[in-house]
C-alpha cells in the first residue's frame, strides 16, 4: 500500500508540473530570495548620448541616400515598374476573376504598356524630326523676336552684339548643338538598358504579384499585423489605380484642349503641344509652369504683337487652373488631398535624385507614403458618434 501511494503522489506531481528538488538546491533558492535586491534605476541619457544617437541616424540616412543615388540606373526602372504594376493591379485582378491565368495577365498588360509607348513615340517622331531640322532657323528667329524685349531689361546687359561674338554667338550655339547631340547619343544606351529593365521588372512583378503580396503578409507574425498589412496593400493599390485612371482621363482632355489652343493660336506641331501638356500635368506646379512659359515664348516668336503672342499661354493656364482646382477635386473628393508644400518638396527631392523620371514618380511615392501612414494610424482617426 505504501509503495502504491508513493507512486500515486509522484504521478500527481508530474501531472501538476512539479519536480523533486534536492535539499541544497532548495537552500540555494531560499538564500537567493533572501538576498537584498539592488534598486532598479532608469539610465538617464545626457545630451552627448542623444547627439550620438542622432548622428548615427544621420549617417545611416546619408548612406541610404547615397545608395539610392548611385543605384539610380537600376532603381529608377524598377521603381517605375512597381508603381505601374500597382496601378494596373486592379485591372489584373479583374482579369484573374474572369479566369485568365496570372502569367497571361502579365504578358497582356506589359505588352499593352509597351504598345502604348511605341505608338506615342511613333506619333511624335514626325514633329520631333521637323523641330530638329528647323532648329537653327528656330533659334535665329527666337533671337530676333526676343531681342527687343531683352534690351528693355537693362540689368541683363544683352544687346544684338552679344550674339555676334563670344560664347553666345550663333557659331558657338551650333557647336554646342553638336555637343548636345553627342551627349544624347551617349546616353541612348543607358536609356535602352533602363527600358529593358523596366519591361522585365513590370512583367515579373505582374506575374508574381499575388505570391509577393502573400510573402509580405506572412512576414508578420501576429494576426493583427497581417490584417494591417493586407489593409495597407489593398489601400495603396486602390488609391494608385483610382487616382491615375481618373487623372489620365482629365489630363487627356487637357491635352486635347491644348492641341486646339495651339492650332488656333498658330503654334507649330499642335500634337506635340498636346502630348507635353498631358505629360507635364502629372508633375504638379513645375509642369504647368514650364508649359506656360514654353507656350508664351512660342507665341511671342510666332506673332508680331505681344498680347496676341501671350494668348495661347494664358488660355492654357486658365484651362489648367479650372481643371486642377474645380474638376479634379470634384471628381477625387477630399480623400486624396495632399499638402501642397509636401508635394513640392517631394518633387524637388526626387528630381534632384533621379531627374525627370524622379519628378514624375514624386506624386505616386507621396501617395503611397500618405496611404501607409493613414492606414497604420487608423485607430487615431476621429470616429463619428453614432446614436445609441
Amino acid at each position: 500500500m505504501g509503495i502504491a501511494s508513493g507512486i500515486r503522489k509522484q504521478a500527481s506531481k508530474i501531472t501538476m508540473g512539479e519536480r523533486s528538488v534536492s535539499a541544497w538546491a532548495e537552500k540555494l533558492k531560499q538564500d537567493t530570495e533572501e538576498m537584498p535586491q539592488a534598486p532598479m534605476h532608469r539610465v538617464e541619457k545626457d545630451g552627448l548620448d542623444i547627439t550620438m544617437a542622432w548622428a548615427v541616424i544621420g549617417i545611416f540616412a546619408m548612406l541610404a541616400l547615397s545608395a539610392i543615388y548611385m543605384m539610380s540606373l537600376i532603381l529608377v526602372p524598377v521603381t517605375l515598374a512597381v508603381v505601374v504594376g500597382m496601378i494596373l493591379g486592379l485591372l489584373a485582378e479583374k482579369l484573374s476573376r474572369l479566369g485568365v491565368p496570372r502569367i497571361t495577365n502579365a504578358v497582356i498588360l506589359s505588352t499593352g504598356v509597351a504598345l502604348v509607348i511605341v505608338l506615342v513615340a511613333n506619333s511624335l517622331a514626325g514633329p520631333l524630326t521637323t523641330l530638329a531640322n528647323e532648329g537653327p532657323a528656330f533659334v535665329e528667329k527666337t533671337f530676333n523676336r526676343l531681342m527687343p524685349y531683352l534690351e528693355r531689361i537693362r540689368w541683363l546687359h544683352i544687346t544684338p552684339e552679344t550674339f555676334q561674338g563670344g560664347p553666345m554667338s550663333s557659331d558657338k550655339l551650333l557647336e554646342n548643338t553638336g555637343n548636345v547631340l553627342h551627349l544624347i547619343s551617349a546616353n541612348l544606351t543607358p536609356a535602352l538598358v533602363q527600358a529593358l529593365i523596366f519591361f522585365a521588372a513590370l512583367l515579373l512583378f505582374l506575374a508574381g504579384r499575388v505570391s509577393l503580396r502573400r510573402s509580405i503578409i506572412m512576414v508578420f507574425r501576429t494576426r493583427p499585423q497581417r490584417l494591417a498589412a493586407i489593409r495597407v496593400i489593398n489601400s495603396v493599390e486602390q488609391v494608385l489605380g483610382f487616382y491615375f485612371a481618373t487623372a489620365s482621363l482629365i489630363y487627356l482632355c487637357l491635352g486635347v484642349m491644348m492641341m486646339v489652343i495651339a492650332y488656333l493660336g498658330g503654334l507649330s506641331a499642335p500634337v506635340l503641344w498636346g502630348f507635353f501638356a498631358f505629360l507635364s500635368s502629372f508633375i504638379p506646379y513645375l509642369g504647368i509652369a514650364s508649359m506656360t512659359l514654353a507656350a508664351a515664348i512660342a507665341g511671342i516668336i510666332t506673332h508680331d504683337g505681344l498680347l496676341v503672342g501671350l494668348m495661347p499661354a494664358a488660355a492654357f493656364f486658365i484651362v489648367h487652373l479650372i481643371m486642377e482646382n474645380l474638376v479634379f477635386p470634384a471628381v477625387m473628393g477630399k480623400r486624396l488631398e495632399i499638402n501642397p508644400f509636401v508635394v513640392f518638396l517631394a518633387i524637388l527631392f526626387w528630381t534632384w535624385m533621379w531627374g525627370a523620371v524622379g519628378a514624375m514618380l514624386a506624386l505616386p511615392l507621396s501617395l503611397i507614403v500618405m496611404t501607409i501612414i493613414d492606414e497604420l494610424f487608423i485607430e487615431e482617426r476621429l470616429q463619428p458618434q453614432l446614436p445609441k
